[in-house]
């Protein structure tokens, strides 16, 4: 890319998050992500340079250690014309949400990072002249917390993201319950998979995105009417998904993409496309913490019915799933056994605030970062090496729990040699396809306190909600209107 020759007319909006925004390239397999911010930010251009370093160094030097080379694009830090970036700011302000136009792009710095369109296939730096179709699913975290530190029995029995459900639909963030539940999707048992993605496109909240031909076509946005979503998004994956049985509309057609479109969503993640060095490398033993959710509609179904729920498969080492749930899992001790632990680290920082940069609170994530987040032990020692390891490492967890998979998917033509793309067989045809990580910023460490709080507050509602179903669900032991009789007995 010629930074000294942009056109914005070139680019279009991608999408946006709290803290950055992204545009792609019309022609070529590029995006830009830029930081925003405040309109009344004091951000130095030196320290806005530093902040996407960090966030290429971390990718780089960390999380491609963890997930592989194949699965992480680190991208690099890029610099552009001012009147570049600003005309490009007014041309794309219209398409924003309104909801995320009270932070501004940064088009004071003009520092942004390049980074492949992940919407895309990974084999080709130009765009295709074929229907590419990209699955983004934000799995969240895929066990049960197993520490000692834990003091809510509740926590060992049902999965954050199926309490903090609860939540958020009574904070009006979504308008009702989703079924789906992480422990199903990271099981590896294909009965629970399949469950898990079909409630996450029945109730997409921000979890499910599917774009084609880069452009977002499901998802991200406010559930509507899920028969009429589907109708439309079976539609859109007939070219992909065209089942064998012919059916060309009507609501069997629908369910027979829909269900094509999950066998071979599933048959990706259970696919290992990169044999890195740590495809060995386990966080804690696989027997750690209960295998299922007690709130999952899947497994509460099992139960009503008194059936045994299916066996817990398993993920294969080498997959993207294992991987991020070997990731995630580097928070052994839960937020409740972190949080004295960061108390201890902020009480040094109080301290010797100057001593910030050596500990690397915020960098230079490089590879003595890493080699210090391979110590597994969970024994405090009461040092402050031991604390600030635990507090990195949750850190890092925590990034891994709020990351994005994306499954690009293309069909092959006929006569065609898979070469060195990855295939995977449908009803139709075969699919070639390419699996990446995104969203893999490092939590800030200021963050702790704020999830601290929120886990209490999570499991208190959580408790709260079903204490009210649970007394709405015993019957009165009798009404206003019945006739009550005392009956007394001669003693």
């Amino acid at each position: 890319m010629d930074e000294g020759k942009m056109d914005e007319n070139e680019w279009v909006y991608h999408g946006e998050g709290n803290k950055s925004l992204v545009v792609a390239h019309a022609q070529r397999c590029v995006v830009l992500r830029f930081l925003k911010f405040h309109p009344n930010r004091n951000k130095a251009s030196e320290e806005i340079l530093q902040h996407l370093q960090n966030i290429v160094d971390f990718s780089k030097n960390v999380m491609k250690q963890f997930f592989g080379e194949n699965y992480v694009h680190s991208g690099e830090v890029v610099q552009l014309p001012l009147d570049f970036v600003k005309q490009l700011c007014l041309k794309i302000q219209s398409e924003r949400p309104e909801s995320r136009c009270d932070k501004d792009l940064d088009t004071l710095s003009g520092y942004a990072m390049c980074l492949p369109n992940l919407t895309r296939l990974q084999t080709y730096h130009f765009v295709e002249h074929r229907p590419i179709l990209c699955v983004e699913i934000k799995p969240k975290c895929g066990f049960i917390p197993f520490s000692s530190d834990v003091t809510q029995e509740l926590k060992r029995k049902v999965c954050r993201y199926c309490m903090h459900q609860h939540l958020k639909v009574a904070t009006g963030k979504w308008k009702q319950i989703s079924k789906y539940c992480p422990l199903d999707l990271y099981s590896g048992n294909k009965q629970r998979m399949h469950f898990a993605l079909k409630s996450l496109l029945q109730e997409a909240q921000n979890n499910l995105k599917i774009f084609k031909n880069g452009e977002l076509i499901y998802g991200g946005k406010e559930a509507r009417d899920s028969v009429a979503d589907w109708s439309e998004l079976a539609y859109h994956l007939k070219p992909f998904f065209f089942p064998s049985n012919g059916l060309a509309s009507g609501p069997h057609c629908t369910r027979a993409v829909i269900r094509e479109l999950v066998h071979v969503l599933t048959r990706v993640l259970l696919t290992s496309t990169d044999k890195s060095r740590l495809g060995t490398w386990r966080a804690v033993p696989n027997t750690q913490g209960p295998r299922a959710c007690e709130a999952s509609p899947f497994s509460r179904q099992l139960r009503c019915q008194g059936k045994t729920p299916p066996e817990h498969s398993g993920l294969p080492k080498g997959c993207l799933l294992y991987k991020t749930l070997q990731v995630q899992m580097l928070d052994m001790l839960d937020i409740e056994g972190l949080y004295p632990l960061y108390s201890r680290v902020e009480r040094y920082l109080q301290d010797f605030p100057e001593q910030r940069k050596t500990l690397q609170i915020d960098g230079p994530y490089n590879e003595s970062f890493y080699q210090k987040l391979l110590d597994l032990s969970t024994e405090d020692d009461g040092t402050l090496a031991y604390a600030l390891t635990k507090v990195q490492q949750y850190r890092v967890a925590m990034t891994a729990k709020d990351c994005s998979i994306m499954i690009t998917l293309s069909p092959c033509l006929q006569d065609e040699s898979p070469g060195q793309r990855a295939v995977v067989p449908s009803s139709k045809s075969r699919l070639a396809f390419s699996v990446s990580v995104l969203d893999l910023d490092l939590k800030p460490y200021e963050s702790i306190p704020h999830q601290y709080t929120l886990d209490g507050k999570i499991v208190s509602y959580y408790l709260k909600a079903v204490r009210t179903k649970d007394a709405a669900a015993v019957p009165p032991r009798f009404t206003g209107n019945e006739d009550c009789t005392l009956v007394l007995h001669k003693v």
